[in-house]
């Protein structure tokens, strides 16, 4: 009894050591995955730490949204123009009826050329004006010099007459009283008869001469007063020539006038060229079309979409990063773009940081300054460049999701 005794006590002993050592070896597995776990959740967190992470990001690029300038009725569309179909640079898209500005081109070269002669006919005008206007003030002042010395001579003439008949009424009074004394000495028979005839016929001559020198004396005075009338003639011809510098001013004034409006001419001329030409739309940039509306036979209107091209070759990506991931981020940084379309990763480069929360851009952006305050983490949009060999078939289109990571260290 008492060896069996012993053996089972011996048998328990080593079962309590085979569970002891059981226990400590859980316990070391158990510390070594713990230890492991540390050690990965460590290198992932120095890892980790060296990206910025992001699923809020998508493809970007620009939108070529067609419209006309002009009025219009469309005459011709590209078959090629459909909906999700590639363009190049420069092809004709559609064309809209061409009539009516053609006809507003040719009413505006005729105009023009009738501004051309008006203008060429105003500058042909300016020297003719000039020498017509002052050659009328040189001629005026040349006949009212002419017409001064005419009356001077006039008057001088006038002076020697009126000398004349003051010389002649002494003449004829001293002949006159001859006359009276020796009527009285031939009535007493004291002279002859023939010396008193003689001495009459003296005062009768002196008295014609007297008559004759007054009448030419009124006759200088009227040609004085003729004269004088006609230099007030010269001198108001005079002051209407003196207005030649304001006729050579207002010839210059209608040259520029018609200058002028041969420009405006010419501008008419340039906007009816080019509201021919907005008549064909080309396509601006290569690309894939998009929301197309426009049919052969619609009637468009200035500012109406037509279509839209989207180039595929000049693609983006914006992605939302929440502002506690930007402390570390810079322009230049390598990223990592991972495509949920394609299920791959492309290599691109930060571009630009943003100048703004997104949400300030808004329609509505927050105001927190209505007391209604609640701190929320804000994103920016930060633009990232694809680089140039990541997509050579141009498969990304705009508003393909994407997971963006960068490299901040």
């Amino acid at each position: 009894m008492a060896t069996a005794t012993s053996i089972d006590e011996g048998r328990e002993m080593v079962s309590s050591e085979v569970t002891r050592s059981k226990k400590g070896l859980r316990t070391l597995i158990l510390a070594g995955l713990l230890a492991l776990s540390l050690a990965g959740s460590l290198l992932y967190w120095l890892h980790a730490r060296h990206f910025e992470t992001t699923d809020d990001a998508q493809v970007d690029g620009h939108f070529a949204a067609l419209s006309t300038r002009i009025n219009g009725t469309v005459t011709y569309v590209n078959p090629a123009v459909e909906n999700n179909r590639s363009v190049d640079t420069g092809t004709l898209l559609l064309e809209l009826d061409p009539r009516d500005y053609e006809a507003a081109l040719d009413h505006a070269k005729a105009v023009l050329e009738s501004k051309e002669a008006a203008a060429r006919v105003s500058q042909l005008q300016i020297p003719i004006t000039d020498a017509s206007a002052y050659s009328q003030l040189h001629l005026a002042q040349a006949a009212r010099q002419e017409t001064l010395e005419s009356l001077a001579a006039t008057q001088a003439e006038l002076s020697s007459v009126q000398h004349r008949v003051q010389l002649d009424q002494v003449v004829a009074s001293r002949a006159e009283r001859d006359r009276v004394r020796y009527q009285m000495l031939v009535e007493k028979r004291e002279i002859s008869r023939s010396f008193y005839d003689a001495r009459e016929t003296e005062a009768a001559a002196s008295v014609q001469t007297l008559e004759a020198d007054r009448d030419t004396m009124a006759a200088a005075e009227q040609k004085v007063a003729q004269m004088r009338s006609l230099v007030q003639q010269r001198e108001a011809q005079i002051a209407s020539a003196r207005t030649a510098p304001e006729q050579a001013l207002n010839a210059r004034a209608q040259a520029s006038s018609a200058q002028g409006e041969l420009d405006q001419a010419r501008a008419d001329v340039r906007t009816a060229e080019l509201n021919l030409s907005y008549t064909k739309i080309y396509a601006p940039v290569s690309g894939v079309v998009g929301h197309k509306t426009v049919e052969v036979g619609h009637r468009v209107q200035p500012g109406q979409s037509l279509l839209t091209v989207v180039p595929v070759d000049d693609i983006w990506v914006t992605a939302n990063f929440k502002e506690t991931q930007l402390r570390l981020m810079h322009p230049g940084q390598v990223v990592t773009l991972r495509v949920d379309t394609f299920g791959r990763d492309y290599q691109g480069t930060v571009e630009d940081m943003a100048g703004a929360a997104g949400p300030l851009f808004s329609l509505f952006p927050p105001e927190n300054a209505s007391g209604n305050y609640v701190k929320i983490v804000q994103r920016f949009p930060v633009r990232i460049r694809i680089d140039s060999n990541q997509d050579p078939g141009h498969q990304l289109r705009p508003g393909m999701s994407v997971e963006s990571t960068v490299r901040v260290r």
